[in-house]
């Protein structure tokens, strides 16, 4: 355990990012000693840098710069679509819980430092020019909307499944 933080504020980061996983149609992985690690590693960046920062990556140490890897990071949902975790692990798909498919490695899909300057260079222009770089998703029941590549499994506000979702932009 790192000097700086304590057991007792990785058990109450636990029972937060639990409660607010399972809220939201999420779960967190099933290995409770690789998960309080990575809570550990969560508080540990914290403190560093004042969020955060996905354990698994290198953080730039800017905010601004990191907002994409601050957990949840941009990629989860991609990641849980397509490989059933997240990056790191820390959150992992129904049938990881269920044991029906395993906890392996993935892909990096963070773009490398120089793409994504690039990217937030443009994006001011392209935003107010109208053209979001996220397709948006509206929930049918209670209007939620979210920019990504594909909508949540449950709405994060009125618990309704994916398929309760809509195009909207």
């Amino acid at each position: 355990m790192a000097a700086n933080v304590s057991k007792k504020e990785i058990d109450a980061l636990f029972t937060t990012l639990d409660r607010e996983a399972r809220e939201s149609g999420y779960n967190l992985n099933p290995d409770p000693t690789f998960t309080l690690d990575l809570m550990e590693s969560l508080l540990v960046n914290e403190k560093r840098y004042g969020y955060w920062a996905c354990p698994c990556r290198l953080a730039e140490g800017k905010k601004i710069e990191d907002l994409d890897i601050i957990c949840p990071c941009d990629y989860r949902d991609d990641d849980l679509e397509e490989y059933g975790t997240c990056y790191c692990a820390l959150y992992v798909s129904a049938a990881v819980v269920r044991g029906e498919i395993p906890v392996k490695p993935i892909p990096e899909r963070r773009p490398p430092r120089k793409k994504r300057r690039q990217f937030m260079q443009s994006q001011g222009a392209d935003i107010k020019g109208g053209n979001l770089p996220l397709p948006v998703w509206r929930c049918n029941v209670c209007g939620y909307l979210c920019a990504r590549n594909t909508p949540p499994e449950v709405c994060p506000i009125c618990k309704a499944k994916k398929e309760r979702f809509t195009l909207f932009l």
